[in-house]
This record gives structure tokens, sequence and C-alpha cells, in this order.
């Protein structure tokens, strides 16, 4: 399975950007995602997730992002989405999307740089 991301650059301090990311590959592994989401990762920290999302639609959100994200998915177009309201410095990382099978194998996207100046 390969996740292309799309979408991110740069914003200043309370803009808005959104993230996309396709699913491509092997149809019998692409319907075998349960979980689809985005992690982050800045400069010298660890990654992070900032949403994921399950086939079911039960949606976790990282702790800080605090009502301003929000993921959904079209599973039909194997597609998951990000938008970011309310950017802050602090959100300046690179995104990445993440999918995961349901015998928990897991995919990564090549990442998409969000950047928020002050």
């Amino acid at each position: 399975v390969q996740l292309q991301a799309s979408g991110g650059g740069t914003v200043q301090d309370g803009g808005s950007l959104s993230l996309s990311c396709a699913a491509s590959g092997n149809s019998g592994t692409i319907r075998a995602i349960n979980l689809m989401g985005w992690y982050r990762q800045a400069p010298g920290k660890q990654r992070e997730l900032v949403a994921d999302i399950t086939t079911d639609g039960l949606i976790d959100y990282g702790g800080f992002v605090k009502g301003r994200f929000a993921i959904s998915r079209d599973s039909a177009k194997n597609m998951v989405y990000l938008q970011m309201n309310s950017l802050k410095p602090e959100d300046t990382a690179v995104y990445y999307c993440n999918a995961v099978t349901k015998a928990m194998h897991e995919y990564w996207g090549q990442g998409a740089q969000v950047t928020v100046s002050s």
C-alpha cells in the first residue's frame, strides 16, 4: 500500500490548512485497512498522533488538538483528510499519513511539511 499525502504549506499564526492522503496499491490490502490517520514530527521531537479514524468512524485526537483540527475519511475513495484551523507556530512539523490493517500491518506516507509563522 502506498500513501500519498498532499496539502500542507506555510500559513500565518491562526490560519488554516488542509491535508489529504490517498491510499493505493493492492486492493485486498486496502480493503483490510481499519485505521487511517495523521502523525506529526517536529525537529528534535518524537512522532506523535494528530488524529486517526477507524472504518466505523471512531476518532481519536492528540491532546494538543483541542477542537482545532478535524479528521474525516472517504473509504470509497481510500482517502483521509485533515482540516487544521487556528494553527499555531508549535504546530509546525512534518505531517505523516498512516494506515493500519486489521492484521496490524502499518504503512506510512512520505510526509507533508506544515509551517506556521508567528
